[in-house]
């Protein structure tokens, strides 16, 4: 199996659909998928023609994770760290068929909603093959989930259903089976439909409101304010309502 094209992109709009494409291996995380889920990360993130990232594995499954063969011959993915910790600055949607479990749940946790299919197995199975999940579950997971959830998930390494994941706010939308991208894609056009810096600077603040105080906060979105207040979309929004017309957004 080739790994040229381990990762797809394909361009809707003002959404890029990201598609982990290693079905043969349940599109396990090598050098090859992270370099190149990294790259169009990066491509999302600097073009002002996108808005909003989609992010799905092609065939039965999200992903399962990193690749243990290529882990024993090679070590960790290279790369696939910075996607971990970085995530993306524009809003991220993971769209789940199927299964995500381990890295494939961190890869998830990532995003920014998670739209999965009903039946779709979401877990940290790592204690079971002589690890942890060190790729960010265990920093997020707690913080989507009740703590004691997801303190079992991470001792067990038993998953839990989207249904379940859904009753506890982890799954944003519920959707048949096979009708996971279609659905992620319907939400992104209505977050692409908004002004791209105030997406991206409302994904920031929320996410940066983690270890601050109120008074921490408040001055750190001071210091942003400017950066999306003295832009052109801040004139064209107001401009396109005068006119009673859809904005023209150039994400600058």
């Amino acid at each position: 199996m080739s790994d040229d094209a381990a990762v797809l992109t394909e361009t809707r709009g003002r959404v890029l659909v990201i598609t982990l494409n290693r079905p043969d291996a349940m599109n396990a995380v090598n050098t090859a998928l992270a370099t190149q889920l990294s790259a169009a990360i990066e491509h999302l993130d600097t073009d002002d023609g996108l808005s909003v990232g989609v992010l799905t594995g092609a065939g039965r499954g999200f992903s399962a994770g990193m690749d243990l063969k290529a882990f024993a011959a090679e070590g960790p993915p290279r790369g696939f760290g910075d996607f971990l910790t970085d995530g993306s600055r524009k809003p991220l949607i993971a769209a789940v068929e199927g299964f995500a479990l381990a890295g494939g749940l961190e890869i998830a946790l990532t995003c920014d909603l998670l739209v999965a299919a009903k039946g779709v197995k979401l877990g940290i199975p790592e204690v079971k093959v002589g690890l942890f999940a060190a790729g960010g579950a265990l920093l997020r997971l707690p913080g989507r989930v009740p703590e004691a959830v997801a303190i079992e998930m991470a001792l067990t390494g038993d998953p839990i259903t989207a249904e379940v994941a859904h009753q506890y706010g982890l799954v944003s939308r519920l959707v048949e089976p096979g009708e996971a991208v279609a659905t992620a894609v319907e939400l992104a056009e209505r977050i692409a439909a908004n002004a791209p810096l105030s997406t991206a600077m409302s994904k920031r603040l929320i996410r940066d409101r983690t270890g601050r105080t109120e008074a921490e906060f408040w001055a750190h979105q001071a210091e942003l304010v400017p950066e999306v207040f003295q832009s052109e979309d801040a004139k064209e929004g107001p401009r396109a309502f005068a006119e009673k017309r859809p904005p023209n957004w150039s994400g600058r």
